[in-house]
This record gives structure tokens, C-alpha cells and sequence, in this order.
């Protein structure tokens, strides 16, 4: 019986590591032997790199918050113990950037911190206290929605005529489909 080749796939299996090695210095990206040992050990590299970054992340957040706690006379650990003691859970990303961001939002956690390591501040009152915020937020935000809510009016004049049409016949006007574009603007305007 005849030796059957790879042909075909043999080529296109090659063609994918030399295209995955596309780049890397010398033969490592002409040769196939050489690209497809360069790959593996690129992708492993990969892997392994993927997790050390997260971990590298995690330490230079605990570094900038270490930075911004001794800004306050606290170290990082207490610190930690603090808010868990207070009932506070925020991640490291969230404490660093607010440590980066807003130096005085920093400090009042900071302030909790001490608090509930020397016993005066319980898990209880630091709910009710993020409460009282977290309506005076909504309100804020609320009436913010409100006012962009007021500034979106529609120039009607820049719409095309389907457009138009199609907002006429949302506000449930008759003998839409047979005005005019400036007619449609005016009645459109009206309605309001």
C-alpha cells in the first residue's frame, strides 16, 4: 500500500505556527522547527503571565494604599483591620484609586478605621452612616436625571423626513404621512 503524505493539513498546520511566530527574531520566525519551539514555550509564558499580573496588580494597589495610610499615621495592616472590624468591604483596586483620586474621602475611611480598632465605632452605625449617604446620592443623582431630562430637546428641524414621520407617529398625530417636512416640524414643535 501507497505511504499516505499529510499534504494539505500538514501545510496548513505549519502555516499556523510560523503564523503564531510572526514577529520573533532570526529563523525563529522562518524556519518551522525553530518557530514551533519559540511558540510553545511564547504561549507557556503566556499562561503563567496571565496570573502573575493579577498578581503584580494586587501588590501595587496594597503599595499605594500603604502610602496613603502612612500619609494618615496608620499602617496598611491595622488599617485593613479597621474597616474589617467596621464592617467596610471595598477591594484594594477601589482603595487605591480613592487613595490616587479623592485624599479626603481616603481619610475619613482611615478615620473609621481607628475607630473601630479603639471600639467606639460598631458594624451597625457604619451601615446606618453609608445609608444616610447612599440616599443623599440618589437625590443628587435624581435630580440630575431630571435636568438632563430637560436639556434633550429635540431639534426636529435636523431630522430627516422618515425620522420625523416616525416621531409624529409616536406622538399619535393625524395625516402625518402626507405633510411636508416643514409641516411636520411645526406640528411636531405644537405638540410638545
Amino acid at each position: 500500500m501507497a505511504r499516505v503524505k499529510g499534504g494539505n493539513i500538514h501545510k496548513k498546520r505549519r502555516i499556523k505556527v510560523l503564523k503564531l511566530a510572526k514577529g520573533y527574531f532570526g529563523s525563529k520566525h522562518k524556519l518551522y522547527k525553530s518557530a514551533k519551539e519559540q511558540v510553545m514555550h511564547s504561549l507557556k509564558y503566556a499562561y503563567r503571565d496571565r496570573r502573575q499580573n493579577k498578581r503584580e496588580m494586587r501588590k501595587l494597589w496594597i503599595t499605594r494604599i500603604n502610602a496613603a495610610c502612612r500619609n494618615n499615621d496608620i499602617s496598611y495592616s491595622k488599617f485593613i483591620n479597621g474597616l474589617n472590624k467596621a464592617g467596610i468591604t471595598i477591594n484594594r483596586k477601589m482603595l487605591s484609586e480613592i487613595a490616587i483620586d479623592d485624599a479626603k474621602s481616603f481619610t475619613n475611611l482611615v478615620k473609621i478605621a481607628k475607630d473601630a480598632l479603639n471600639g467606639k465605632v460598631t458594624k451597625n452605625e457604619v451601615k446606618k452612616e453609608t445609608k444616610k449617604v447612599e440616599k443623599v446620592e440618589d437625590k443628587k443623582t435624581e435630580k440630575k436625571e431630571t435636568k438632563k431630562a430637560d436639556k434633550k430637546k429635540v431639534d426636529y428641524s435636523e431630522m430627516t423626513v422618515a425620522e420625523l414621520k416616525k416621531a409624529a407617529a409616536d406622538k399619535k398625530i393625524e395625516g402625518a404621512s402626507t405633510m411636508k417636512k416643514a409641516e411636520l416640524v411645526e406640528a411636531l414643535t405644537k405638540s410638545k
